[in-house]
């Protein structure tokens, strides 16, 4: 006989909960939406990534990046929770609520960061930084990475020996388990990759100088949300990087760490899966890259008057991170079927379209050639995807302005067409439309928070 509990059938009061992902190589314009939507909501979450997230806010015109911190925290009295599927840099974390601190936005009181998130720690990033030099002087290729120890915090995690930030709280047991994790990657930085190794007592007393500003903000993360779901709060689960990014789905091994699509949320989060009831896939009106990989829809961004030119000037096509110029094509939906596949995306929000004003012409990618054979959706081999050639749809254009509106029916009867397209093609519906920087610049055809 079931006992009452409050892990017993969820009560008809219970939150609805939402999901944003992106769908593309990530710098979809995320940021944007989750700040629009946390209105509706009353804690958002992050769920995988670490601090190579770059979400860019625009609020009365102020810009705000934030890399770590989920982006409700501009939201007065949202609760915004890291998650214990992301890695966390003490130092980054920190500094990031002093500048945003430094702006007035009350951050303490209202971020929790689960307990077990594994740390990133100094030697991650020299094993990270290291390891893509040695890639592009053998002349290997440089995977893109950001050099922030992400992906070495990860192999830590799967090989059982990271140190996670319940740690923090045991000096004595963070010392053992830091010296044993340290000559690993010591061994490494001083053999193959031909790098400095780093001091034991530099990175703990360093560790320990951290710590007591981050113990206070540590907790259980699954329990909270799962008390939280119980009293009826609307929960916004924010994704980081893109699903062609995930490292088992994306374009392998131009790929980041973590797994992005919308599954990873319940596992990354500490919920269940039944708690994922909306999944929003958000995607620019053309396509970008940053760093190395597969693009089969790329144009050239460095030639005066051209399309790629256009894209990438008027898009402001600089990662948020890196400062790096990312690479911009043409919509690429057979590459958008693979992501609405794999997330069970619900709607799309479609952002940036206002870059799209005063072209001639607007192309779509619907397929590819491939070895003699059409196909309608993104390899899963990178190989394959560099011998694509992507078979193209054409829309005329349109010149009016749709920057700032907020209505479907005040769209240019072009763009109209070209998002309806859109949606045909991929077989999911566009419920929202992005059509500035600044949150109010949106338009909303249906509401995920309400069913």
């Amino acid at each position: 006989m079931m006992r009452e509990t409050d892990t017993a059938q969820h009560p008809p009061e219970s939150g609805r909960h939402v999901v944003v992902v992106g769908t593309q190589w990530g710098d979809e314009g995320k940021g944007k939406v989750v700040d629009w939507l946390t209105d509706h909501a009353q804690g958002v979450v992050r769920f995988q990534g670490g601090h190579n997230a770059g979400h860019t806010l625009v609020i009365k015109g102020r810009k705000t990046a934030l890399q770590l911190i989920p982006s409700g925290i501009m939201r007065d009295g949202v609760a915004c929770f890291i998650g214990n599927g992301v890695v966390v840099d003490p130092t980054h974390l920190l500094g990031e609520i002093e500048r945003l601190e430094a702006i007035g936005v009350d951050v303490r009181s209202r971020l929790m960061v689960s307990e077990s998130c594994p740390l990133i720690l100094p030697f991650h990033v020299e094993v990270d930084r290291a390891r893509e030099s040695l890639r592009e002087s053998s002349g290997s290729g440089k995977i893109g990475t950001t050099g922030k120890g992400i992906g070495p915090a990860y192999e830590d995690k799967v090989a059982r020996r990271a140190l996670r930030a319940q740690d923090l709280k045991h000096p004595d047991r963070f010392a053992r388990r830091l010296r044993e994790v340290l000559e690993v990657h010591n061994e490494a930085l001083r053999g193959t990759l031909r790098a400095q190794a780093l001091d034991f007592d530099q990175v703990f007393e360093h560790a320990m100088k951290v710590a007591p500003a981050l113990l206070p903000m540590l907790g259980d993360v699954g329990y909270a949300l799962h008390r939280s779901h119980l009293r009826g709060d609307n929960l916004l689960f924010e994704g980081a990087q893109g699903t062609l990014l995930d490292i088992d789905h994306g374009t392998y091994p131009y790929v980041t760490s973590s797994n992005c699509v919308a599954g990873n949320a319940a596992a990354g989060a500490g919920v269940g899966p039944q708690m994922l009831h909306y999944r929003l896939g958000i995607t620019k009106a053309y396509t970008t890259r940053v760093g190395g990989g597969p693009f089969p829809t790329e144009l050239p961004i460095d030639v005066p008057a051209t399309v790629g030119h256009h894209l990438s000037t008027v898009g402001q096509e600089r990662g948020t991170v890196t400062g790096r110029a990312r690479r911009c094509g043409w919509l690429d939906a057979a590459a958008l079927k693979r992501s609405i596949i794999i997330n069970g995306i619900s709607g799309l929000c479609i952002t940036k379209l206002d870059v799209l004003d005063g072209l001639q012409e607007i192309l779509v990618c619907t397929g590819y050639e491939l070895d003699g054979r059409v196909i309608d959706i993104l390899p899963l081999d990178a190989d394959e995807i560099v011998a694509c050639r992507p078979r193209y749809e054409r829309f005329a254009g349109w010149q009016q302005s749709t920057a700032g509106l907020t209505d479907w029916d005040a769209l240019p009867a072009n763009a109209r067409d070209y998002l309806e397209y859109v949606s045909d093609v991929i077989g999911v519906p566009i419920d929202m439309v992005s059509t500035g920087p600044d949150r109010e610049h949106t338009i909303v055809l249906r509401h995920p928070f309400k069913p």
